[in-house]
């Protein structure tokens, strides 16, 4: 492995050399970027299926596409959003002034990848931190070790070794590059393991973005085509084996909408994956024995009823999809994050004990409400709190570059995709260039200092009504 300071030392360099700075090279690096995917994405699919037996069709869509998408936003957009803003709010002491704000990048970032999606979690921020102009530092997932390797051989081929480099190796390997001074650290994964990014932050009061995750709920109320919130729910749920950070991680609804939805699971199940969803091709594994223990354990811990599923296999790390009812509100599978295709179902009486529920708990990453009925949709919008909200689907919201994917509270702090990931890595500087003119308001702010002084400066320096906008007072 190189050394770690002398990898952070050569690329601290380059960028205090300007190097990275030009649109330019920006657009060359996110280009090259487009190239590494798009001429690789057997590779990609191969390794994706040797970590996680990911299928093809999910591979593509979940972590090779949305990366496309992403670079082609970038790419797009890149030439205004490095554009200073001047749409500013001046008052009468700086009309004759030029002010306005510049985005500058941080310098040298690190960004962490997650193992569930190990290449789009590691990618996307990339793209936002080249198009910022930021060098970088990679730290893939070591967990999927295919997909590491894969990425620590693809990004020095294509992208500019002077600029971007790739850190592998396991725990003890990342707190020692933590001990390393950066200009951002961006982090994919579990709360427990952020609040020790946090601590290694501390230190050199390194600002830090961190997508974490929680239990995501679907809350399904009132009118509901029942057998198209199953397959949504099935498909957003199940989807790379559960193993998703805005997966739904349980269910809330009526008694009544729980007996009708159960027999709507059991048939969306049967036509998604057969009768034996292991012998087929769509459904994924548990990334490692010790994930998949940990879910076998919380499963035999429940005191819910298995009403659908339940089987697994130590051999292949496989777990079936699972469904539970009369899960308490404490039990072994409500007091974390499941991330696996176990799906429990709680039942409530009402909208608003639904919605009380919910606001009990940490802030979610996510937030599902499925319902035929608006009211209800905007109800629980209005009176939730979460990272992202989706009504009458699962998980699609975080694939449009134009919404900023993030969490609130427990669930992270900061944001990207897009536009959002470009102020992430951007410092949005202050700037202000002041006219030698109307110096007879200046001189008002000089010793002696009067109250006569005082007045017309108040008044000089006040942001009337229409100034907010970029309009000058008078």
């Amino acid at each position: 492995m190189a050394n770690q300071s002398e990898v952070i030392d050569r690329l601290r360099a380059t960028f205090r050399s300007g190097m990275t700075i030009p649109e330019q090279f920006r657009m060359n690096q996110l280009q090259k970027l487009l190239s590494l995917v798009e001429e690789n994405e057997q590779l990609i699919i191969d390794a994706l299926h040797k970590d996680l037996h990911k299928p093809k069709f999910e591979s593509v869509l979940s972590e090779i596409q949305i990366t496309l998408n992403d670079l082609y936003f970038a790419i797009e957009n890149l030439r205004t959003w490095m554009q200073p803003e001047y749409n500013i709010g001046k008052n009468l002491a700086t009309r004759m002034d030029e002010c306005f704000i510049r985005r500058e990048p941080l310098g040298v970032v690190l960004i962490i990848g997650a193992w569930n999606y190990p290449l789009h979690l590691i990618l996307l921020p990339l793209v936002a931190a080249i198009a910022a102009g930021n060098c970088v530092i990679l730290k893939p997932s070591e967990i999927c070790q295919a997909t590491e390797q894969l990425l620590a051989e693809l990004i020095p081929k294509y992208l500019s070794q002077d600029c971007y480099a790739v850190l592998c190796g396991g725990a003890e390997e990342t707190k020692s590059l933590l001990k390393n001074r950066f200009d951002h650290i961006f982090y994919t994964g579990s709360q427990a393991v952020a609040r020790s990014i946090l601590l290694a932050a501390a230190p050199h009061l390194t600002p830090v973005t961190l997508e974490l995750g929680g239990k995501s709920p679907c809350f399904i109320y009132g009118r509901i085509d029942i057998q198209k919130a199953a397959r949504r729910l099935c498909w957003s749920k199940f989807f790379n084996t559960g193993q998703s950070c805005v997966a739904p991680d349980y269910v809330l609804c009526t008694v009544e909408t729980r007996d009708a939805l159960l027999p709507a699971i059991q048939e969306t199940l049967l036509s998604f994956y057969g009768s034996d969803p292991g012998e087929g091709p769509d459904m994924g594994r548990i990334v490692t024995l010790r994930h998949w223990r940990r879910l076998v354990d919380m499963l035999r811990k429940s005191k819910g009823k298995v009403v659908i599923g339940g089987d697994s296999r130590e051999e292949d790390k496989y777990i079936a999809p699972t469904v539970l009812v009369d899960v308490p509100e404490a039990d072994s599978l409500m007091q974390e994050e499941i991330f696996g295709p176990i799906l429990p179902i709680l039942t409530i009486e009402s909208l608003e004990e639904g919605i009380d529920y919910i606001n009990r708990q940490e802030k979610p990453l996510a937030l599902y409400v499925f319902s035929d009925e608006s009211s209800v949709v905007s109800t629980v919008l209005n009176n939730t709190s979460s990272g992202g909200f989706c009504g009458n689907d699962g998980i699609v919201h975080m694939a449009l570059p134009g919404l900023p994917f993030g969490g609130v509270g427990a669930s992270g702090m900061g944001s990207y995709h897009g536009r959002w990931g470009f102020e992430t890595f951007s410092h949005r500087r202050s700037c202000m260039n002041r006219s030698w003119l109307l110096e007879m308001v200046n001189v008002l702010r000089y010793p002696p200092y009067s109250e006569y002084n005082l007045g017309w400066l108040r008044w000089a320096t006040t942001l009337k009504k229409g100034s907010w906008g970029g309009c000058t007072v008078m």
